[in-house]
C-alpha cells in the first residue's frame, strides 16, 4: 500500500515554509558540507536519497566523512544497469557507509501493475511512480528531511533549485547541498578526493536511471539527454498532492 507524505494544515504549512525561506537566506553563501550539517543536526531525522548514480559519490563521500550512520536510501527499481549494482555494493564498502537500505516495490504490487516487466514501454511515468516514486515515499514515511544530489546546472527543472525545501502539502523538507555547484566543481572533488567513477560514465553516460530508459548522450547535448530519450519528460517524481498523483516543479 503507498502511503503519501502526511498533509498538514495550510498554516502549519506556511510556518513551515517560511522557516524554509530563512533557512535559504541564511546559507545561500554557506559551503555544501555546511548546509548538510545543519540538516542533519536540525531537522530531527533525516535520510540522504542516492541513486548511486554517475555524480553521487560527491554527497555519499560528504556524507561518509560527516555522519556515516545517516540512513542512506537505495532504490532498486530491479530495472537497473548490473553496473550500478555493482559500483553501490563497492562504494558502499569503500567509503564506509554504515547503514545503506536498499528500497524496492512490494512483489504484489509488481506482480499486479507491471507482471511482464514492459510498463515502461507503456507508460514511463506509471513506470516511475511503481518502481521509485512510490518505494521512496513509503521508506521516507517518518523522516523529517531527506538529502538529495540535484544541481542547479542539470537543468530544466532544476534550473531554480534552492538549497531547502518543502515538499508540495507536507512538512517535510529536501536538503540539495549541491544546488549551486557547476560540473567543475563536481569533477574537482571528485579529483581532490580521489573518488571512483560510475563505470559507465566512461561509456557516454553522464547521466544514469534504469537501464530501458537511458542511452548515452553525444557530444554538445544536454548532460540529461539520454534520460527517457524522445519523451516530454525531465523527472521520475510524481507526488500527491490533494490527493491526486500529479507532476509538480519539485520532483525526486
Amino acid at each position: 500500500m503507498f502511503h503519501p507524505p502526511q498533509r498538514i494544515s495550510p498554516a502549519a504549512s506556511a510556518d513551515a515554509a517560511s522557516r524554509v525561506a530563512e533557512l535559504n537566506d541564511r546559507f545561500r553563501h554557506h559551503s555544501a558540507t555546511g548546509v548538510m550539517r545543519h540538516g542533519l543536526s536540525t531537522l530531527g531525522d533525516v535520510a540522504l536519497v542516492s541513486s548511486f548514480g554517475a555524480e553521487s559519490v560527491v554527497l555519499l563521500h560528504m556524507l561518509a566523512v560527516t555522519r556515516p550512520d545517516v540512513p542512506v536510501l537505495f532504490i532498486d527499481t530491479q530495472l537497473l544497469f548490473t553496473e550500478t549494482l555493482v559500483y553501490q555494493q563497492e562504494l558502499s564498502e569503500r567509503l564506509g557507509l554504515q547503514n545503506v537500505r536498499v528500497i524496492r516495490a512490494r512483489h504484489l504490487e509488481l506482480a499486479d501493475r507491471d507482471r511482464d516487466r514492459t510498463l515502461h514501454r507503456r507508460d514511463t511515468d506509471a513506470c516511475c511512480a511503481l518502481r521509485k516514486v512510490e518505494p521512496l515515499q513509503n521508506a521516507l514515511a517518518g523522516y523529517d528531511g531527506w538529502i538529495t544530489g540535484r544541481k542547479r546546472f542539470q537543468g530544466g527543472t532544476r534550473q531554480a533549485l534552492q538549497f531547502f525545501e518543502l515538499e508540495p502539502g507536507s512538512a517535510r523538507v529536501k536538503v540539495n547541498p549541491l544546488a549551486h555547484w557547476d560540473p567543475q566543481d563536481v569533477q574537482t572533488y571528485m579529483d581532490e578526493n580521489r573518488l571512483p567513477r560510475h563505470p559507465l560514465v566512461a561509456q557516454g553516460y553522464p547521466s544514469i536511471g534504469c537501464m530501458p530508459c537511458t542511452s548515452p548522450v553525444a557530444e554538445g547535448e544536454d548532460t540529461r539527454a539520454g534520460r527517457w530519450r524522445g519523451e516530454e519528460k525531465e523527472e521520475c517524481g510524481i507526488h500527491f498532492v490533494n490527493g491526486r498523483m500529479v507532476r509538480t516543479k519539485e520532483q525526486v
